[in-house]
């Protein structure tokens, strides 16, 4: 599957991509309009790339995107839901439901937390929501995600980027 970084023109793929990761459980809690409403989705992706912001896309071989990752600074007065500190990025994963269950998202984060490692501003943590029942949870720990916290119905987590074991064996 082929993967590209994300840019300002994948902006409305990428809001796409929240609502089917707010959306995750199966059931339709959110529409478009109240995602963008709602102030902890909105700091995902407004203003879509900031100077720090990093994403990659998956693409069919046709070149038609199918998923995204991504991730961004928040500052402490205006965090996420998977908030840690200023200098730990949040990251966002989604896919399009029909490409689920494929291993897909796995390609994805590891991309993602690869383009972290490598990047022109290297990133030592992320860090990420997960509520319960999404079964993505299994994914986020077989990469080294740890719990840190918990607000609500979701766990906040923490990657060590240099301690992936998808980074580790790709070196």
């Amino acid at each position: 599957m082929p993967f590209r970084p994300a840019v300002a023109s994948d902006a409305d793929f990428l809001w796409r991509i929240l609502l089917e990761a707010y959306n995750c459980n199966g059931e339709p809690r959110f529409t478009a309009e109240q995602l963008a409403a709602e102030p902890h989705a909105a700091r995902c992706l407004v203003g879509w790339p900031r100077r720090d912001d990093f994403g990659v896309i998956a693409e069919t071989v046709a070149g038609e995107p199918i998923g995204a990752a991504w991730a961004r600074y928040l500052p402490e007065s205006e965090p996420g839901y998977g908030f840690v500190a200023a200098d730990v990025p949040e990251l966002t994963l989604g896919l399009l439901p029909e490409h689920r269950g494929r291993g897909h998202g796995r390609a994805l984060m590891e991309a993602l937390v690869q383009a972290a490692a490598e990047g022109p501003a290297p990133v030592a943590r992320l860090s990420l929501s997960v509520e319960d029942g999404n079964p993505a949870v299994h994914l986020y720990t077989t990469l080294g995600f740890t719990r840190v916290g918990r607000s609500g119905n979701a766990d906040t987590m923490v990657l060590d980027v240099g301690t992936c074991p998808a980074l580790l064996n790709n070196r």
